[in-house]
């Protein structure tokens, strides 16, 4: 989805994709702009260690230990993070979850091929899953699960809260027109492009332009990883869509997490979404 632009590129790997940084600003110099790089990258990786669910020594991994009726505290991003999901699965209905990577492993093999799961290890998994079984103190940040050894995973809207994150280093640096990029599935813009009024994204090939300034856009779809998405309402499989389904948002972490829904909600719901929310719309393509 990035546009090609005379500017200044910098590219990280982490939070198992690659992460761009684009400063095109006439004030910033080549060794300005890749010291702020710099500066969004180590955050990058700060946040990876607090929000990455395969790390033991992360928020994420700590809860998913809890039993129930446990709690226990957390850090400003991982509580950040949570209370964010928690507020999307309640405005979607139950359509956005963290805590099904336990019914999505059962659904495919490890090679990824599809396979059908017995009843008895659905029941097991329901159990478990669900956002209902948790909840949040924010006065001391702390989180309590109602179910033993729940999985929570962040995949769905820890990069894009790496990119808000990111912006504020950024903002630090003085750098006021800049895109950053989460493997191509979150963008988030600030400013301009130079001799534009914004940053002219594409969203998919032959498709027009949208302009973001001050924005984000997540896309989510099939394309890629084929019935890779369960409906957290009927713990199944969504059937493949032909069109990815993107969100444009205030922030990237918002856009992220409600363009997994949107590529599960029907148009209607995602009509009802956008109208209910200001700023938040929907494309196809």
């Amino acid at each position: 989805m990035m546009p090609a632009l005379d500017a200044h590129r910098f590219r990280y790997d982490a939070m198992a994709t690659t992460f761009e940084v684009v400063i095109a600003q006439d004030d910033i110099e080549l060794a300005y702009a890749r010291q702020a790089a710099d500066a969004v990258h180590q955050e990058i990786a700060r946040l990876e260690d607090e929000l990455s669910r395969f790390r033991q020594t992360s928020d994420i991994w700590r809860i998913s230990q809890l039993q129930a009726g446990e709690s226990t505290r957390v850090g400003l991003a991982a509580f950040d993070c949570l209370a964010l999901s928690k507020a999307v699965y309640e405005e979607t209905h139950g359509a956005f979850d963290i805590t099904m990577a336990p019914l999505l492993r059962l659904w495919r093999q490890n090679d990824g091929t599809p396979r059908q799961p017995h009843e008895r290890e659905l029941e097991d998994a329901r159990a478990i899953v669900g956002s209902q079984h948790f909840s949040l103190d924010q006065e001391t940040l702390t989180v309590t699960v109602q179910a033993s050894q729940m999985v929570f995973d962040l995949g769905g809207v820890g990069k894009g809260y790496a990119l808000d994150q990111s912006l504020h280093i950024l903002e630090d640096w003085g750098i006021k027109n800049a895109l950053l990029n989460a493997g191509d599935s979150t963008l988030l813009a600030i400013g301009r492009a130079p001799n534009e009024i914004g940053w002219p994204v594409s969203l998919s090939e032959g498709a027009d332009a949208i302009v973001l300034r001050d924005q984000a856009v997540s896309g989510s779809g099939f394309q890629v990883q084929g019935a890779h998405i369960i409906d957290p309402r009927t713990h199944a499989p969504v059937p493949p869509r032909p069109k990815r389904s993107f969100a444009i948002a205030p922030t990237a972490a918002l856009s992220d997490a409600l363009s997994t829904a949107f590529a599960i909600l029907s148009q209607e719901e995602v009509d009802a979404i956008c109208q209910r929310n200001p700023g938040v719309e929907t494309r196809h393509c």
